[in-house]
């Protein structure tokens, strides 16, 4: 949180940051005239890379950024490329299916790509799933495919599914509804439909699945969900008792039904003020459910059951039977974070490699004046044993003293020599004696012995003598291969295998994959994860919270009472001190002073929980932070410039990731650029046509529409309609926020932010008594998925009741013109903020194959796509006006691969082989025949050409 570099004067510091300031231009790239990129980033994560094919003659890589499945020869010599196959958009796993099959998942287009071997290896069909898939098994009497995605999308509520269990509505807005699912198929039985008919679809009770595994006997597939929480929640600040008293209670009013429940035990844990002496401001309050005591607990070990109206059961593994399909257990306390699954082939025990988070822990920097810090403590990186019913984690770096901080007397640099940061996916030995894991922010591969990891028996410091370096960077996937004794990793940092020598522990060679990637991608990607630059002890790194990019679906309390009051450089609505001073006179809120210290243009270093934000999308979002304070630090001021406001995270390497010392301004410079061409994924509520539902359409005329729902009824700024704040306006790349800020009734001025991805905040139900909504609280609601939710803290369980808050009121200050008129428009305003517009037509990654049997069940959805690539569209990240996406065509012809790109001009396809355009009819006929299968996919505008024709742009055609 600091903006001043601890014992710079502060002539010293604006000097240095004035003269930072006017250098940046040399190493950001300068916004020019708009031209629609020939590559985006998603920088989707990898579960399962790679696969080997049962008779050990073939190794299957996918090539996430080339949207490939890339097929080697493995003989005693090495690795020898035989073929590159052109799958779905960004695939993340593999899994062969036999020697001459190999199903891919392609994590943006939501499909499963089947790949035959069989003459030119090539697509024969696509399996359309839903929304983000991740990983893929076969398990079960009859080979059952198993896929895990989340539970929306498209395509679950498509009509051609709609007979299968468990398809439909994904129930966004009900209480006590799974959020993960796994995809059933028979492969020997795909059906006839669009996307293939899957058996069944298996919803599990937890926030998006990621990690498989199989069982010895292949009766049992394991599940893990993603970010499955630590049964952590947030304590809105109405129902935290005023001030900084923590023995004193509060009664809460109003108290509604049921009543008698509004007893609070105090204020907010200390300190009141900075280490200055500035008052804090009144926030929320982070509590964990401690389950020997049955209560929800604050750091102080206070009872907090009166301000929580749920329960989180922290369902974290789940146990399928493979042939009935259904759920036969669960474990829980496996991990907040869970990366991958494996089983011990003799055993059957069951590892997960995971993060534990210590976001009950308040505060970043030193920790003198707040007597606490998460500083290089962020999240633990363990590997779970689950063994029967037993669940016991395992601490892979225990050997750090979290005692002593980087420039602490006493602090061991050479702790970072055995660490392991971010294990992800796993590989053991057939005998069941040896571990491998990949540790992704390491640049290593952990070696164990299974026993003495299941006993906790192990020492980093003498085990890290067996651990494998790879060059590159990012370890992300493994293959062991016990009869030639190697190891074969891959490098996500690179985009390559690694061929390891088991009996030396050296890798002995590379082979690289083709990578479209810009140079600024590659370089910058390290700095994101890699925890030996990041942190002095080797554990912490940025993506310790931003898992892969995202969000861990925690909240954090930040703040640094050490640091100083800073100033707030961004524009305001509705934050005179005139409004503000009214509204708290007519509402009774916020009831303490703004931002603690009474001043609205300022940001104070102590600032209550924020939920993790995500790092993509944010190349039009102006200042970083929920409160935009990364408008103000170490590099200068600005208001709305993201590379500033990002380079300005600097002071997070040394205050919280607990680096040694801060980066370099080129080091910022390249973590900046690349990140800020990491984007969101298109939105999967909204219709693949990109119209909306009744609903969806009604929210949005309200949005747009006339009506203020904030401020006052008269005068052109002290009142606004939905969009005046939350703007959306495409062409300028704001989906929810121009860069501004607003009071809105609560203690601390907030950035507004984007709208982007409210879907994937779904499954927290439950609110207390509250003053501040007009919807009263729910009561009890039993258990949910998410401890967190809505707005900044998290602390606000549904959209629904965001919109209940007393400033979208029409019976406050603004009167009955302002406001929302009743529940049915916040309804459809929520139901609107599921589908809001995005950077991405919804379109784009979507794909379907076309054989010489189902044309009648996919001609319609080759339609679709193409009528959707005519459309226009507009998207500042895609050079502003252009067209939902380029189509993209991809079949064999006489045994040779074969491209095409939809020419929207003339409405024929270009091959890739500079030879005369085909009509569409033309393209079809060519599936009639055998092995000449055609899989359709659209993608982003601009990317069409590299996709389809020409892959390293080069004027040379791909099939020239």
């Amino acid at each position: 949180m600091g903006t001043q570099p601890q014992g710079a004067s502060p002539s010293r510091w604006r000097a240095r940051a004035v003269s930072l300031c006017a250098a940046i231009t040399m190493f950001v790239p300068v916004r020019a005239t708009a031209q629609t990129p020939s590559f985006i980033e998603f920088d989707s994560a990898h579960v399962r890379p790679m696969a080997l094919s049962p008779d050990g003659t073939r190794l299957f890589a996918v090539n996430t950024p080339d949207n490939r499945l890339e097929v080697f020869s493995v003989s005693a010599s090495g690795l020898s490329l035989v073929a590159e196959v052109p799958v779905g958009l960004e695939p993340v796993s593999v899994a062969a299916r036999g020697n001459s099959e190999v199903w891919v998942v392609n994590h943006l287009s939501d499909s499963i790509s089947v790949v035959s071997l069989e003459g030119t290896p090539r697509v024969v069909r696509t399996l359309l799933v839903g929304d983000e898939p991740r990983d893929i098994v076969f398990a079960g009497t009859n080979g059952h495919a198993f896929i895990t995605t989340a539970h929306r999308g498209q395509h679950r509520t498509d009509a051609s599914i709609a007979t299968v269990p468990g398809a439909g509505d994904p129930q966004l807005t009900t209480p006590s509804v799974g959020r993960a699912d796994v995809w059933v198929f028979n492969p020997a039985s795909l059906g006839t439909t669009l996307g293939g008919t899957p058996v069944r679809i298996v919803t599990l009770f937890g926030d998006t699945p990621r990690g498989l595994a199989v069982s010895p006997d292949k009766k049992t597939v394991y599940a893990a969900i993603a970010q499955s929480g630590n049964q952590t929640t947030s304590v809105s600040m109405d129902t935290v008792c005023d001030g900084f008293d923590t023995t004193d209670w509060c009664l809460v009013f109003p108290d509604t039904w049921p009543w008698a429940n509004n007893l609070l035990p105090g204020g907010l844990p200390g300190p009141r003020t900075n280490a200055a002496g500035a008052q804090a401001p009144e926030t929320g309050l982070i509590v964990k459910w401690n389950s020997l005591t049955g209560r929800w607990e604050d750091t102080l070990g206070r009872n907090w059951n009166n301000g929580v109206r749920l329960n989180l059961p922290d369902k974290d593994v789940f146990a399928l039977d493979a042939d009935t399909l259904q759920q036969k257990a669960f474990f829980t306390g496996v991990g907040t974070s869970i990366f991958n699954l494996a089983t011990n082939p003799k055993t059957g025990v069951v590892y997960a490699t995971n993060s534990d988070a210590n976001n009950l822990t308040r505060f970043e920097g030193p920790g003198l004046f707040g007597g606490s810090t998460v500083q290089g403590n962020i999240a633990k990186m363990r590997i779970t044993v689950i063994s029967g019913s037993s669940v016991q984690p395992r601490h892979l770096n225990k050997h750090i003293d979290y005692s002593k901080l980087a420039k602490s007397p006493g602090f061991d640099p050479t702790a970072r020599n055995h660490s392991l940061s971010t294990p992800t996916e796993m590989a053991i030995s057939s005998d069941g004696t040896k571990l491998y894991v990949a540790a992704f922010s390491s640049s290593k591969v952990g070696v164990f012995d299974t026993a003495a990891l299941e006993s906790d028996t192990f020492d980093p410091r003498t085990a890290s003598a067996q651990y494998i370096p790879v060059s590159g960077g990012g370890p992300s996937g493994l293959v062991l291969d016990e009869a030639r004794n190697r190891l074969y990793v891959m490098t996500r940092f690179d985009n390559a295998v690694k061929v390891v020598d088991l009996a030396t522990r050296q890798q002995v060679a590379s082979a690289a994959l083709y990578n479209p990637e810009p140079a600024s991608v590659v370089q910058g990607r390290p700095f994101l994860y890699d925890a030996n630059f990041s942190s002095a002890n080797g554990e912490a790194s940025c993506a310790s919270c931003h898992i892969f990019g995202d969000k861990d679906e925690l909240a954090w309390d930040l703040g640094n009472p050490d640091d100083e009051v800073s100033s707030n450089p961004i524009d305001k609505r509705l934050a005179s001190t005139l409004e503000i001073g009214a509204f708290d006179l007519f509402t009774g809120h916020p009831g303490s002073p703004i931002n603690g210290t009474g001043n609205q243009h300022q940001f104070h270093p102590m600032k209550g929980p924020m939920t993790t934000q995500t790092l993509r999308g944010m190349s039009n979002a102006g200042a970083m932070h929920w409160r935009g304070d990364r408008s103000n630090g170490f590099f200068g001021i600005d208001s709305y410039d993201e590379n500033t406001s990002f380079k300005n995270f600097i002071v997070a390497f040394e205050g919280l990731l607990g680096r040694a010392s801060m980066p370099t301004e080129e080091e910022m410079n390249k973590f900046t650029t690349f990140q800020l061409q990491v984007q969101l994924p298109p939105n999967p509520i909204r219709r693949l046509d990109n119209s909306l539902t009744s609903a969806q359409q009604a929210g949005r005329d309200f949005y747009f529409g006339s009506r203020r729902v904030d401020g006052l009824a008269i005068g052109s700024d002290n009142g606004f309609n939905c969009n005046g704040c939350h703007t959306i306006d495409a062409s300028q790349g704001f989906y929810g926020t121009d860069g501004k800020s607003s009071f809105e009734g609560i203690s601390q001025i907030m950035k507004i932010p984007h709208v982007r991805n409210m879907y994937t905040k779904v499954g927290m139900f439950g609110f207390p008594d509250s003053s501040f909504f007009q919807h009263p609280e729910t009561g009890p609601m039993g258990d949910q998925i998410r401890g967190f939710g809505f707005t900044h803290d998290g602390a606000v369980d549904t959209l629904f009741r965001f919109f209940s808050a007393i400033v979208f009121s029409n019976t406050s200050i603004g009167g009955p013109l302002v406001g929302f008129p009743g529940d049915p428009e916040r309804r459809n305003v929520e139901s609107f903020m599921m589908a809001a517009d995005s950077d991405l037509a919804p379109i784009v990654g979507q794909q379907v194959t076309l054989t010489s049997t189902n044309a009648a069940a996919v001609g319609p959805r080759i339609d679709l796509l193409i009528a959707r690539a005519r459309a226009p569209f507009v998207s500042k990240v895609l050079g502003g006006s252009t067209h939902e996406a380029d189509l993209v065509a991809k079949t064999v012809v006489g045994g040779k691969p074969k491209g095409f790109l939809y020419d929207r001009t003339a409405g024929t396809w270009k091959p890739d082989d500079g030879t005369a355009n085909i009509t569409t009819t033309a393209l079809r006929a060519l599936a009639t025949k055998a092995g000449q299968e055609v899989t359709f996919t659209a993608v982003p505008p601009g990317s069409g050409t590299r996709i389809a024709l020409d892959r390293n742009l080069d004027g040379k055609l791909d099939g020239q």
